[in-house]
């Protein structure tokens, strides 16, 4: 896959599925049509890979979470376009509740038809909270078409993180979010 992207193979995204709940193999070469074509190319692989990954903007599957590693380092790469329609999508992938969500609500007996999809969700949340230096390089770039979306991301962590303490009925206290890199407290 070139300079970008070595990692993608290490994957087994033939026993993955994606979003929809389709095979995942199909995710490596969106992967490199963003890292590797012209605009319009990666403009297109985006918005697919956005079906495939986080499909109305708030559904992830299992596949997510071992795709947000490749969205931040062609986030991160210096000559790879989209980088704001990328992170529009890993803004998404970030907020998304659905699964967790639907398993509260669904009430404890009946929770169990949901075990699998509130662990992607949050698994996919920590995969964005690890990209937090790539994003915050890029909130801090001179770019703004970089800049503004980055920022933006950075603002919707923060809001989340709130947001679910408060839901929870904890308040945030003296913890950190875990994404700040520091250890967590238990909760």
């Amino acid at each position: 896959m070139g300079s970008l992207l070595k990692g993608v193979s290490g994957v087994r995204w033939g026993e993955l599925r994606d979003a929809r709940g389709l095979p995942a193999g199909g995710i490596p070469p969106l992967l490199s049509r963003i890292a590797y074509g012209d605009e319009g190319t990666a403009r297109l692989a985006v918005d697919e890979l956005g079906y495939r990954v986080c499909v109305l903007g708030f559904v992830v599957g299992e596949a997510t979470p071992s795709t947000v590693p490749f969205l931040l380092e062609l986030v991160g790469a210096p000559y790879v376009p989209c980088k704001a329609e990328l992170l529009d999508l890993l803004e998404g992938i970030y907020r998304t509740d659905n699964w967790h969500s639907s398993a509260a609500a669904a009430g404890r007996l009946k929770r169990t038809g949901f075990r699998e999809q509130p662990v992607w969700e949050s698994a996919s949340r920590e995969a964005v909270h690890a990209g937090r230096l790539v994003i915050e390089g890029l909130a801090s770039s001179m770019c703004p078409e970089d800049a503004e979306p980055a920022r933006k991301l950075l603002l919707a962590r923060t809001r989340c993180r709130r947001s679910r303490t408060f839901e929870e009925g904890r308040p945030l206290g003296d913890r950190q979010p875990h994404w700040r890199g520091e250890p967590r407290d238990g909760t």
